[in-house]
Order: structure tokens, then sequence, then C-alpha cells
């Protein structure tokens, strides 16, 4: 078994969409990126990629390639699937944790917990997304923008 573990933060901003673990989630500000900005998504796939050694997203998928410019991070996240594979281990597990004053997330999570369980082919009870506040601490906290962290478990197939 290998552990990865995943981080990622982006800033808010004005006139984008706010999309975390594939979800759309209703809110003033989105986040700022290249592709989707999709930090919770972000995170997991530096976990995944962290466990198998293949560096991290922006090396994977760097920002100065103009084919990732507003892509969907999940096909970023199935991409990473196929390199999990390719190195002969499987996903068995993933936990997460979303740092944001607000939205509340807590209504969403079911939902990007069946978005990345579908894209990652395992099922959604072995994912865990859980919502924190800064409590007014950091740029969290100053509503400055969000930071994710992810830690995933990966295992060797037996084949």
């Amino acid at each position: 078994m290998r552990v990865g573990c995943g981080y990622d933060s982006h800033r808010w901003a004005a006139k984008r969409k706010l999309i975390l673990g594939g979800v759309e989630i209703p809110h003033e500000f989105g986040l700022t990126g290249h592709s989707d900005a999709d930090a919770l998504t972000h995170a997991i796939c530096d976990a995944l990629l962290g466990a198998i050694s293949e560096g991290d997203i922006g090396f994977q998928f760097p920002d100065s390639d103009p084919a990732y410019s507003g892509i969907s991070s999940l096909k970023l996240l199935s991409k990473i699937l196929e390199m999990v594979d390719k190195k002969g281990f499987a996903i068995d597990y993933i936990d997460s944790t979303v740092i944001m004053e607000r939205p509340k997330l807590m209504p969403y999570i079911p939902d990007m917990k069946s978005k990345i369980a579908g894209v990652l082919k395992m099922p959604s009870d072995r994912i865990n997304i859980k919502a924190k506040t800064n409590e007014g601490m950091g740029f969290v906290g100053r509503q400055e923008g969000v930071a994710v962290f992810a830690v995933a478990l990966v295992k060797e197939n037996q084949d």
C-alpha cells in the first residue's frame, strides 16, 4: 500500500463559477485558475499522483498548456486514474478536507462524492469529504480563498 498527500488553494474571483468535486455551487464568487479551478479535485489529483510517485498536477497538466484552459478537473482526474491503473495500483480510499468560510458545503457533499466516485470507478463510501472553516484566521478566514487537503491510499493490484 502507498499513501499520497495532496493540497490545493485558489483565490476567490468575481465572474467565475464555484466548482468543487465537479459540482457547481451557487455563490457570488468562484475560484481563479487555468482550469475550472476545482480545488477539491486538484487536491485529490495531487494525493493520487503522490501515491504513485508521478509528481503533481502542475507537472502533469501545466497551466502553460492551452489544452487545459477551462478544462473540467474531473477530466484530469480521469487521466490520473489511467495513470494509477497503468502503474499497477488501485485506489482504496480518499479522505479530504475543504477549508472555506462560506458557503456551507454540507448539502453538496453527497453529489461531490458521487461525481468523484463515478470518475474513479469506486464506491462513494470509500471517499470522504469534510468541510471546515478557518475560524476567521489566515487567508481563508479573511475570505481571500479556499484551501483543500487530501490523502489517498492506493494498493498494488493482485493480478
